[in-house]
Order: C-alpha cells, then sequence, then structure tokens
C-alpha cells in the first residue's frame, strides 16, 4: 500500500478514535457509560423495542444488552414492561430521566455538539462534498447485514 492509501486509512481511524472521545466524555459527565449511552438512543428512535432486537441494533448479545438495560432500570433511565396481550414479550422503553439525559447529550452542553459546530458551520458547498465523500467511501467498504 502506498503513503496515500496509508494516510487515507489513517484518517478515518482517527475521526473515529476523536468522535469517540468525545461522546466517551459526554457519557462520563452523565454518569453513564458509552454503550448504555447508545442503548438510550436506539430506545429513543425504537420506542417499547424488545431485548433482542436492541441487542440486534447496538450488535451486541443479548446477554451484555440485558445487564446494559439492567443497570438502565436500576438508575431510573428506562422501564421494562409486560404487554398483558403478550406476557411472553417485554418491552422496554425511555423514562422521562432518561429523554433529560438525552436531551443533555443534545444540547449546547454537549463536548460533541461543541466540537462539531465547526464542521456544522462549513459553507454549504464543503459540507455537500463532505457527504459525497462518506456516502462514495461507505457505498465501497460497506457489507450486506444478514
Amino acid at each position: 500500500m502506498n503513503a496515500l492509501n496509508n494516510e487515507i486509512l489513517e484518517s478515518f481511524a482517527e475521526i473515529h478514535r476523536a468522535i469517540y472521545k468525545l461522546v466517551k466524555k459526554d457519557a462520563d459527565s452523565l454518569g453513564i457509560t458509552v454503550v448504555q449511552l447508545k442503548a438510550l438512543y436506539k430506545l429513543s428512535a425504537t420506542p417499547d423495542i424488545g431485548l433482542g432486537d436492541l441487542a440486534e441494533k447496538l450488535r451486541l448479545t443479548n446477554s451484555t444488552v440485558s445487564g446494559v438495560i439492567d443497570r438502565l432500570v436500576q438508575n431510573g433511565f428506562v422501564e421494562r414492561t409486560v404487554p398483558p396481550e403478550n406476557r411472553r414479550v417485554i418491552s422496554i422503553h425511555l423514562t422521562q430521566k432518561g429523554n433529560d439525559i438525552l436531551e443533555k447529550l443534545f444540547s449546547s452542553e454537549s463536548l460533541l455538539i461543541k466540537k462539531m459546530r465547526d464542521v456544522i458551520d462549513l459553507p454549504e458547498e464543503e459540507k455537500k462534498n463532505l457527504i459525497r465523500l462518506h456516502e462514495l467511501v461507505l457505498s465501497k467498504i460497506s457489507i450486506e447485514e444478514d
């Protein structure tokens, strides 16, 4: 591989690390883990989802997600409910406290949002080019989901 190819790969790795560090700092400031934060985000997008579906969306095992949900329930961020029509199914949904955490994550208090503001404030044409390049890269590296 030539130097330019290495630079491209390293650039994507650096962006991934930088975003992860920002998300981790935000999660730490909210008193939760990154995985818990991702679970809250997925729950907000898919209310009353089941554990298995949530595990699939997070790309984690059911047992791992079960532990994550246990801790979120203990902290009052989510609730488990058993629908009367199917007592074998447990649905998980955010509480107001869970919604409040997500509001803080996407507020001006968020380190990720503060840092991304410079990207958001790029000229329109540069943002379009950035999106076009990201879509091109994703089309080349994405694999089909099962």
